[in-house]
This record gives C-alpha cells, structure tokens and sequence, in this order.
C-alpha cells in the first residue's frame, strides 16, 4: 500500500485533517494501479465526514455574454470571437427556470451573470428576481455576480441570497497565464467578504487550463486555505473561439485522481460535480466520481455547455443509494 494512502487514511479518515500541498501532490502522482484504492478511501472519507446525502443544484444565467473580461477559458467573453452573445432574462423567465430546478428535487438555484462586477441594474434585478422566486418557489437562492464591493455583499445578504460563487479557477502561481484583466488577489478579497459577511462561500476552479500536476495541488491547497462551504470542480470542455479552445480535454483518470486527492485535502466540504463531467468522465466515469469523494452534483445544463439530463443525474443518485439532500435539513 503506498505511503501517501497509509498516511490518508490515519490522517484524513480517521480524524477529519486534510493533506497538506505535499500530500495532495503525492496522491496526484499515484499510478494507475492505485486509482481504485485512491477512490476507494476518499468515498470513505466522504461517508464519515459528508455522510450519504447529495446535494442537487440547478443554475441559471440572468446575464449571458458581452462580459469585459478576458478569462481565456470562456465564450461568455466578448474579447472572444466564440458564439455568446450578450442576453438578459426577464423575471418571469428566471423563476419559470427556479420552478423546474426545484422539480428536479434539487434544493438550491444559483443565479450567475457574466460581468466584472454587478452593476446598478443587475443588483435591482437581482433583488426582484430573487424575491420573486422566493414567493413562488420553496428552494434556496445563490449567486455568482462576480467581483463585490462591501455593499454589495450586504445588500446580498439582505435579500437573502445564502450562498455565493466566485471560483478562483486555478492557483495563485498559475492565474496570470488565464486571465490578465483583474488578479487572483482581487477574486480572494470578494471571497473574503463574502466568508465575513456569513453567506456561505462558493469558490472552485477549472482542471485542465493547462496547469501542472504540482499547480493543480497547489490550487486544492489554497482552496483548503479559504476553507469553502463547497467546490465546484470543473474539467476543461474547450470551446472555439477561446484562447483554450485548443486544449485538450483531461484524461478520465486524472481527473479521478484529482477528485480523491481534493477530497483528501478538504474531507468536510461539499465537493461538487460541475462543468466538463460529461466529456471528460462519461457516464461510467460520472459513478466513479460520486464512489470516490463527489457529494453534489449540478444537474441540467450549464451555462455555455450542454449538460446530462438531470432525471439521468437523479436516476444514478438512487441507483447508488444516495439521497437528494432535502431542503429543510440546509434550513
């Protein structure tokens, strides 16, 4: 048995203490041979201190496209020649999307809109958009707005949004090579608010950017560091247009190496399946993941990409025997 599993296993499962940037890397240099075993503890990890529930989450974009910004990943930039072009959705509309989130048994809807920062009139249609939603529908309200001020994370809170997403996309070292317009450090002073403000932080990344294995641990290290309620694990899904639209998609089991060891540095966040599953993963690799440290999952679509159909998602979580983690026990 490798030295990093023994180590793990005394450490993480035993008493809850996540690896340190070292272990991470170590369980990120595992081979082949290994990745069952890998998998194997990071699902027990995940058991002990998560327990068996899934958490389901739809999102939703109030604001598409025509953002400012140069994230080298995204075609919601409109530095790009890719195919978004910028939209806005009507109230009506926004909670239509909330009501068919929540039928899907999924206990919390995020709304994102692609922007530097929200403006005057994003924030107004954020606050009837959420009050709308919260009248008509029984399901918990995030969002992702980007960079905040001080205000603007109160008057968030004030409405009642009780979870915000702001990832950091990659590690502090790597982050200059895939956004030049604004700084990491300026994507961790929101988080910071956002943390101090008592709404419960969002915040993960994309694999697959073109990082090192020794980047990608120090990236589940600094999330550790921020000590998030949840991580959104993206892969990599290269879209034309985008400076990464050549990339290649990672390999399956990496990507299930990279699952376990942010399990193994974070044994009690909510670690959750988000962009690129589907064309990194497939179905097969899909059950891997949620047998190996995976306890929520986004269902439908994303905000660019084509996701599974969420009946496949929930159709899965009961053939495992994992609940859908009911909105009263969040409450």
């Amino acid at each position: 048995m490798p030295e990093i599993l023994d180590r793990a296993r005394a450490q993480v499962l035993a008493d809850g203490v996540g690896l340190d940037e070292a272990g991470i890397l170590a369980v990120l240099r595992l081979p082949d041979e290994d990745l069952p075993e890998l998998l194997q503890l990071a699902h027990d990890v995940r058991m002990k201190w998560c327990g068996p529930e899934v958490e389901v989450e739809g999102i939703v974009s109030l604001k598409t496209g025509g953002c400012p910004e140069d994230c080298h990943f995204c075609s919601q930039s409109g530095l790009f020649t890719s195919p978004v072009r910028s939209v806005w959705l009507d109230i009506p509309s926004l909670v239509e999307a909330a009501k068919q989130t929540a039928a899907t048994g999924a206990t919390e809807f995020c709304i994102v809109a692609a922007v530097r920062g929200p403006d005057k009139r994003l924030m107004t249609q954020m606050r009837e958009g959420v009050a709308a939603i919260k009248e008509a529908v029984d399901i918990q309200v995030a969002a992702s707005l980007g960079m905040l001020s001080q205000e603007q994370v109160d008057e968030l809170v004030e409405m009642g949004v009780h979870r915000y997403n702001h990832n950091l996309e990659t590690c502090k070292s790597y982050f200059p090579n895939v956004v030049t317009t604004h700084s990491w450090e300026e994507r961790w002073s929101t988080l910071s608010m956002v943390r101090d403000s008592g709404m419960e932080v969002c915040c993960g990344g994309i694999l697959g950017l073109g990082e090192t294995i020794e980047q990608r641990a120090e990236f589940a290290a600094q999330l550790a560091a921020l000590d998030p309620h949840e991580v959104p694990l993206n892969f990599l899904n290269p879209r034309p247009g985008t400076p990464l639209g050549d990339r290649p998609v990672v390999e399956g089991k990496d990507a299930l190496r990279a699952i376990a060891a942010f399990r193994l540095a974070m044994p009690k966040t909510i670690l959750r399946y988000a962009g690129g599953r589907e064309i990194t993963l497939g179905d097969l690799g899909t059950k891997e993941g949620l047998l190996g440290g995976i306890n929520a999952v986004i269902v439908g679509n994303y905000l660019t990409t084509l996701g599974r159909p969420a009946t496949a998602d929930i159709e899965l979580l009961q053939e495992l025997k994992m609940p859908v983690k009911a909105l009263s026990a969040t409450l």
